[in-house]
């Protein structure tokens, strides 16, 4: 039996969806930015462990290491990067150039997804990852022109419709990883 730990990356992911279209909304440009660094550290280093680990070490079958590991540890740099930034009061821009690509790796992701059939929704996990990275691609646009309330207000829709797929696929994980590993015992002598 494989390790099998999505359901938490998951779950990560819609929580840090969620803060960053809250962030969008209400704290870009506002004058206290520090109140959301624990949000962002707290996501990012979840995200960076268990996708590193994942990217490392391949505990799941197929391209499923690829899809959901590498795009955890841009997400998880990214939102740890954040986390810096705002404690150090420095300027987001360039995090939003590199949200750019990671968007583009995670549109690319969906699509594929969606194309190969790769999980049993995969329409709606595909859709979940394009989301995403239409995020990710108008993060700098977003962060250039942060005093355009329709634009940080589009892109919190987004974020949020993406929080909302994967935190219906994230509680299905759970309910299904609970019955399917309830009766999983470790190999003898470890």
């Amino acid at each position: 039996m494989f390790i099998d730990y999505i359901s938490l990356m998951l779950i990560n992911l819609t929580a840090g969806l969620a803060l960053l279209a809250a962030y969008l909304y209400f704290g870009l440009g506002s004058s206290n930015q520090r109140r959301w660094i624990p949000g962002f550290g707290i996501v990012g280093a979840i995200a960076l462990l268990t996708g590193f680990h994942m990217t490392l070490t391949w505990p799941v079958p197929g391209s499923f290491n690829i899809a959901f590991g590498e795009t955890t540890v841009l997400f998880g740099i990214l939102f740890v990067g954040t986390a810096l930034t705002l404690a150090m009061g420095w300027e987001l821009l360039t995090l939003g150039i590199y949200g750019f690509f990671a968007g583009l790796v995670s549109l690319l992701i969906g699509v594929r997804i969606i194309n190969l059939g790769l999980t049993q929704i995969s329409l709606l996990a595909g859709t979940g990852f394009i989301l995403v990275g239409l995020g990710g691609v108008f993060a700098a646009p977003t962060l250039y022109i942060k005093e355009s309330r329709l634009l940080r207000t589009i892109g919190g829709i987004v974020l949020i419709a993406a929080a909302f797929v994967f935190a219906y696929i994230g509680l299905t994980a759970y309910w299904v990883h609970l019955a399917n590993f309830s009766t999983w015992q470790p190999l003898p002598g470890k």
